[in-house]
């Protein structure tokens, strides 16, 4: 089955490790120096040109990439548990 991310993006819920978010997430210094590190290597998709509200972490084909999105946590959390 495959998570909706927004934008016509689509991720499998296999690879999916984690959503989210990215008000109180990005308080500590650590999920900061992540995401800028993620930045730099390419790794980060932005799926939106406004404020951002979380950040979705996957590992496909054995690398991990973040897909930062306008989709509220609790969204993308009940369609990972949805079969649809």
């Amino acid at each position: 089955m495959y998570l909706h991310l927004g934008q016509d993006v689509l991720v499998r819920k296999r690879d999916v490790i984690g959503i989210f978010d990215i008000e109180t997430t990005t308080v500590e210094r650590s999920t900061r120096d992540f995401l800028a590190r993620a930045e730099r290597e390419s790794r980060v998709t932005t799926l939106t040109s406004e404020l951002p509200r979380s950040f979705v972490l996957t590992q496909e084909q054995g690398v991990l990439r973040v897909y930062i999105g306008q989709i509220a946590t609790a969204t993308l959390r009940r369609r990972m548990e949805n079969d649809m």
